[in-house]
């Protein structure tokens, strides 16, 4: 009795957790669609003026996936999720947040239409398969989409930094200091960083493609048992 009572709140946090997440980046998505159409490109320019605050909300709640994973309560593996989510961060909040410059820029829609399709889809499957409901063309959906937005979203990401590299030299910002009276330039950081961004993507997407036949044969199992 007792493990079906936690197995029923381990169910409906995570439905919860996944619902707040499909919702606030449904928001976004739509946000943006709808200025688009009302606007046109004007609306790409102050997109993170409009959707910049729930964007930061959701990726910033989203490393609570860190510790469902760490707990036990969501099953993936953290090492490739812990990429996932610091390579957001580190884009969202120490390039774009910190560079007003780079909020004007084209791209940074762009990544956010990547981001919040790919969020949508995903946030959409896992909701519903906590509750034991799923759908093929959905599975089929979540577990492919990824295939060619993510490597887009990584070289947007890459742009994103490549275009804030001249703003972060010309006004020296983030130049922090480390113990041993060592300094760091934040554009140096930028430049190694980009580096590993493709070297990140390609471990990422070796286990999200191990992820995708995992699952996709798990499925096709299961239609074939019904």
């Amino acid at each position: 009795m007792r493990q079906c009572w936690e197995g029923y709140r381990k169910s409906a946090y995570l439905f919860i957790y996944y619902l707040i997440q499909f919702c606030g980046h449904s928001w976004i998505l739509t946000n943006m669609t709808v200025r688009f159409f009302s606007f046109g490109k004007d609306s790409m320019v102050d997109t993170f003026y409009a959707i910049g605050l729930v964007m930061r909300v959701c990726q910033s709640i989203s490393l609570l996936e860190l510790l469902h994973i760490y707990i036990g309560i969501e099953s993936n593996q953290l090492f490739p999720k812990f990429l996932q989510l610091t390579e957001r961060i580190i884009i969202l909040f120490g390039v774009i947040t910190s560079q007003e410059e780079v909020q004007e820029k084209y791209v940074v829609c762009v990544l956010f239409i990547f981001w919040n399709l790919l969020d949508m889809v995903r946030y959409t499957y896992s909701m519903l398969s906590v509750i034991g409901t799923s759908y093929a063309v959905l599975t089929w959906l979540s577990q492919t989409l990824w295939m060619p937005i993510y490597p887009l979203c990584v070289l947007a990401e890459a742009f994103t930094i490549y275009q804030s590299l001249p703003y972060f030299e010309l006004f020296g910002k983030n130049s922090t200091m480390l113990p041993f009276d060592i300094s760091t330039y934040f554009p140096y950081v930028l430049k190694l960083y980009l580096m590993m961004l493709f070297i990140g993507m390609y471990f990422t997407y070796s286990h999200l493609y191990t992820e995708r036949k995992d699952i996709l044969r798990g499925s096709s199992v299961k239609q074939k048992k019904m």
